[in-house]
């Protein structure tokens, strides 16, 4: 991934940690900087179902959980699923569709099921939506829901390249498409048995302290309104299982939770009109958070 995404190596691995860790990763950016090929990417990476939802305005939600159909043959009603019926879902500018759209993917994105017409039908093991946005001050866009975005376990920002990275970038990518030299290193069964070992990454009773020590401290933090859920604490020791077992460790360490903090945690709160007008910034008040928490074992 690192030949198609030039000089973004945390970018990268942010998006292989959540997708061990069972979670759904949100890409947010200005238009060019490469958020569609991060997701591709990844999802070219796996062999496995992918597909691809372009949110537009006119999007429907059956278009994406699917819709029932009377079969005039056999005289009842048949289910055809919809584009979430996949190991990879891209969704493509996500906050483009209506919020009646975006509330398609709450059901899938938290219980990996899609319920329609009464019936219930399981989504395939594993699962990972990997979606795309533009800034909400860019013209006809939809900002998600809180409920929405606190189902994504990170949301990573791209960013624009070095100027090393970019000219890299234009000789390797100047004449092909880089997609075009992805192949697959693993499958959905890999994929599957990966997400069972990082299960078993031990955390101690103090590091999970300190996960729960670090979501209160965004509830009670001045600058923040809305603070960290109970499942963000959840996505967070999962991320550092994974970000552990990423880097050869079978144990979580404090500086998983730190590393994995901001990406985890700044999309989720909200803050203050004073903060606002203070011109803070979420990925600050989360980094501010960090250095106020005592990290276990440490004085």
């Amino acid at each position: 991934m690192s030949a198609v995404i030039e000089g973004k190596p945390e970018v990268v691995r942010t998006a292989i940690t959540v997708m061990l860790a069972e979670g759904h990763l949100l890409v947010e950016d200005v238009p060019g900087v490469g958020k569609t090929m991060l997701a591709k990417t990844l999802a070219r990476s796996v062999d496995a179902s992918v597909r691809r939802v372009q949110f537009t305005p006119d999007l429907l939600p059956s278009d994406i959980t699917g819709v029932s159909v009377f079969n005039q043959d056999n005289r009842v009603f048949e289910f055809r699923p919809g584009a979430v019926f996949a190991n990879v879902v891209v969704g493509d500018e996500i906050n483009r569709a209506s919020p009646k759209a975006q509330s398609a993917l709450l059901e899938c994105m938290e219980e990996h099921q899609v319920t329609v017409d009464g019936q219930t039908h399981a989504l395939p093991h594993p699962f990972m939506i990997m979606a795309t946005q533009n800034p909400v001050e860019m013209e006809g866009t939809y900002p998600l829901p809180e409920a929405q975005r606190d189902r994504f376990m990170a949301r990573v920002s791209v960013g624009y390249p070095d100027p090393r990275a970019e000219v890299e970038m234009l000789d390797h990518h100047g004449a092909t498409s880089p997609l075009d030299d992805v192949r697959p290193v693993t499958d959905a069964e890999g994929v599957a048995e990966l997400i069972r070992v990082v299960r078993r990454v031990h955390a101690s009773e103090a590091a999970r302290r300190y996960v729960v020590d670090v979501a209160a401290a965004t509830r009670s933090h001045s600058a923040i309104r809305l603070g960290a859920s109970p499942r963000a604490t959840l996505h967070v020791l999962r991320a550092a299982r994974a970000r552990a077992a990423l880097a050869g460790r079978d144990h979580v360490l404090p500086d998983d939770v730190q590393a994995l903090a901001v990406p985890l945690l700044a999309h989720r709160i909200i803050l203050t009109s004073e903060a606002h007008v203070s011109r803070l910034t979420p990925a600050g008040v989360v980094e501010d958070v960090i250095a106020r928490t005592r990290v276990p074992g440490r004085r």
